[in-house]
């Protein structure tokens, strides 16, 4: 191993590594603003709290896994995941907030039939209507937050499978 490619590899685990402590810390900040501030999540809230999840444990995944093909290949996965919440996001603020209920949306349904509700309910139980759950934190709409934290984890990802490549 060169120490070009060993320094880019570090590079890579440490942009994992805070990706997938930023993915994690932005739900323990969303249950914060749940359990403490009484912001109550809707379906698309808990289906992005998911989609968070996923990408963390991909991130830290690839911390641990420091081959470049396995590296690249959930990399892809985490991108295709922070596309979604990227979407999930956008669907929430512009079409499912407008709603005045948000009961068997896509959101629900894939949360329904997951059985986190029941799982975590903690976590994954909506208790508001998507009208109800759009709330801005620091003048920001809360779906916006999620949206920049996506739309991060989509840079960065590209940014692996760029590294991985070399």
């Amino acid at each position: 191993m060169t120490v070009a490619s060993s320094s880019s590899t570090t590079g890579t685990t440490r942009l994992l590594l805070a990706m997938a402590l930023a993915c994690v810390g932005s739900v323990a900040g969303a249950l914060v603003s749940q359990h403490v501030f009484d912001m109550q999540p809707c379906p698309w809230c808990t289906l992005q709290r998911l989609i968070f999840l996923l990408i963390g444990l991909l991130a830290l995944l690839g911390t641990l896994l420091r081959s470049n093909g396995i590296r690249r290949v959930l990399a892809a996965g985490g991108l295709l995941l922070a596309l979604c919440g990227m979407a999930s996001a956008i669907w929430q603020h512009f079409v499912a907030a407008a709603s005045a209920s948000c009961n068997l949306t896509l959101a629900d349904r894939i949360m329904q039939d997951l059985r986190l509700y029941d799982l975590l309910p903690e976590v994954f139980a909506p208790m508001a209507s998507c009208a109800d759950a759009a709330v801005n934190l620091l003048g920001v709409p809360y779906a916006f937050w999620s949206l920049g934290l996506f739309t991060l984890c989509a840079v960065a990802h590209l940014q692996v499978i760029r590294v991985a490549r070399i």
